[in-house]
């Protein structure tokens, strides 16, 4: 799509790719203006089920200067497949960090494409990661416990030429913060009270 045509359809529809562009940048003063309202504060409560399962509930958090509330909490189911001792009544935590960080990278993408008016039409992604149970198991001291390596694979449906593509497939890397807190690590604290 040229120039002109991108302007006329921000113009028209002040939505590109599903994303409130006005707000979006209205969002962005916001913040130059007041910079505190940046910090948020994500959290989720876990509670073990049996064996592998366990069930993480994501409701409040932290952001804009204050306490947020969602409608509805979210409950995010955790198991191991029966081949890894579990009952396979969700996707394993290592899964889960695939699927945080596949979304984190096409929602950062599909964001930083609209602020730039770049439509999408389509995206697709496929993760694959290592992971070797000698470190899980303490088997090996050498092998870590987590992945070894991640590979992304994404596919774009945009109407854009090929180096306007790897470009665009490139702002979920510059952008994610689940890439980043995975490529660059995070400090995590971990502490225990009784029940």
């Amino acid at each position: 799509m040229n120039n002109a045509k991108t302007a006329t359809a921000l113009m028209l529809t002040k939505t590109v790719n599903g994303v409130a562009v006005d707000d979006l940048y209205k969002t962005i003063d916001i913040i130059k203006a007041t910079p505190a309202i940046a910090k948020f504060k994500f959290r989720v409560h876990n509670q073990w089920v049996d064996g592998g399962q366990n069930a993480s509930t994501a409701d409040t958090f932290y952001g804009a200067g204050g306490e947020q509330s969602r409608k509805k909490p979210f409950v995010l189911e955790a198991d191991e497949p029966p081949i890894l001792l579990g009952k396979d009544t969700g996707a394993n935590p290592v899964e889960h960090l695939l699927h945080a960080l596949a979304s984190c990278l096409t929602t950062s993408m599909v964001y930083h494409a609209a602020a730039r008016g770049v439509h999408i039409e389509e995206v697709e992604s496929s993760l694959e990661g290592d992971l070797d149970l000698h470190g899980f198991l303490a088997l090996d001291k050498n092998v870590r416990n987590g992945y070894q390596g991640i590979r992304v694979k994404f596919k774009i449906k945009a109407d854009v030429p090929d180096e306007k593509l790897q470009e665009i497939s490139q702002l979920g890397p510059g952008h994610s913060p689940v890439f980043d807190s995975l490529t660059n690590g995070v400090p995590v604290s971990v502490t225990a009270e009784r029940l």
